[in-house]
C-alpha cells in the first residue's frame, strides 16, 4: 500500500511539472487545500478514488497511470454506453468520427469549467 501511495505522490508532481502547475493551482482545480496535495505528493495520505478520477481528467491521464499500474498515460478511449446514447441523440445518422468528436468537445468543455 505504502508504494502505491508514493507513486501517486510521484506521478502528481511529475505531472504538475508537465503542466506548469503549482500545487496551489492543482488544489483550486479538484477544491481540495493545497495541504491535501502536499501530502499526497509526500506521500503520508493517498487522494480517494473520486480524486483520482478528477486527476485524471485534469491531466488527461488513466488512473491506472497514477495508480503505477501501467506507463502509459492515455486514458481508455473508448465511448462508454452513456456516450453513445448522447451522441446518438444528437443525430442519429454521424458518423463514429463525428460521435467521438462531440464527445471530446464535451469532455473539454468540462476540463475548461473545472480550470476556472
Amino acid at each position: 500500500m505504502k508504494g502505491s501511495i508514493i507513486m501517486i505522490g510521484d506521478k502528481l508532481r511529475e505531472l504538475r511539472a508537465i503542466h506548469r502547475m503549482s500545487q496551489t493551482e492543482l488544489a483550486k482545480s479538484i477544491h481540495v487545500s493545497q495541504q491535501v496535495i502536499t501530502k499526497w505528493e509526500n506521500g503520508k495520505s493517498e487522494p480517494s478514488s473520486a480524486y483520482l478520477n478528477d486527476i485524471a481528467n485534469l491531466f488527461n491521464v488513466s488512473t491506472d497511470y497514477l495508480l503505477g499500474r501501467t506507463s502509459d498515460q492515455t486514458p481508455n478511449k473508448e465511448l462508454s454506453k452513456n456516450q453513445k446514447l448522447v451522441a446518438y441523440s444528437i443525430d442519429p445518422d454521424i458518423s463514429d468520427e463525428e460521435r467521438k468528436a462531440i464527445i471530446e468537445m464535451v469532455q473539454a468543455a468540462k476540463k475548461f469549467r473545472r480550470r476556472i
